[in-house]
Parts: C-alpha cells; structure tokens; sequence
C-alpha cells in the first residue's frame, strides 16, 4: 500500500511539473473601446475559425493603454496557436465587411493577414513546453 502511495505521489508530482503558464500580450491595439478576446487552439483544422468556437480555452479581458493581457494556466506541453480578437462593441463575434474584419485581429506568428498569407494552425503553433510570454500585434485590415 505505501509503495502505491508513494508511486501515486510521484507520478502526480510529475504531471504537476508538466502544466505550463503561457501569458499572452495583444500589443497595438488603435484605442481600449470593448474587450479582447484571447483564443487557445491546440489541433489541426481549429484555424481559422471564423465562428470563434473550435478554442481550446478562451479568455475575454480588458484593454489597458494599446495592451491586453489573458494567463493561460495549467496547460500541458504540446503544440498550440492563439488568435486575438478586438471586439471593439462587445458583441462577441469579428464584424466584417465584404470580406475582410472590421475590428483588429492577430495571430501567433503572422505579422500580416491578407489572400496571400490565410492563417492556419501549422503556420500559427508553437511547442510550449515551458512557461511562455507571448507577444501578439494586432492587425486592423
């Protein structure tokens, strides 16, 4: 019984060594109207997602200055990407016009979005296997 105990500690001591904290940072956003929402993906095909519902985990926060910042907790080494979104009026969804967003968006590594540079998970993840901060630019088009 004690060996199973002490197995039991072990093993939950080393998963517990295993959960990351990646802090995410929406720079450049044009004024602090609304909220940014902060999305996490962690699988192929979740990107784009332009109904903003195939997230791992979401965050939605407040604007100070031309920053926003969302903590991520807890999160198990793996491969993931993030997506934010300026939601200028509170409605929880990116308005459009013809085509292209309205309100600011951003992705892990894309500097530019447009017909020539679509997002997608591959382009957008990154392997976070320790605490991370990330910075994301926000692209009004």
């Amino acid at each position: 019984m004690k060996k199973q105990l002490l197995t039991l500690a072990i093993l939950c001591s080393t998963m517990a060594l295993q959960a990351q904290t990646l802090t995410v940072v929406a720079t450049g956003l044009k004024n602090d109207k609304g909220e940014v929402q902060f999305s996490l993906y962690n699988k192929k095909g979740t990107i784009p997602d332009k109904t903003l519902s195939k997230y791992y985990k979401m965050k939605r926060v407040a604007i100070t200055g031309t920053t926003a910042k969302a903590v991520f907790k807890d999160l198990p080494d793996g491969r993931y990407a993030v997506s934010v979104f300026h939601d200028e009026n509170n409605n929880g969804k990116i308005n459009k016009g013809l085509i292209m967003p309205k309100e600011g968006v951003g992705l892990s590594n894309y500097k530019t979005i447009n017909f020539f540079n679509l997002p997608n998970f591959k382009k957008a993840s990154f392997l976070l296997n320790q605490d991370k901060e990330l910075k994301v630019g926000v692209i009004y088009l």
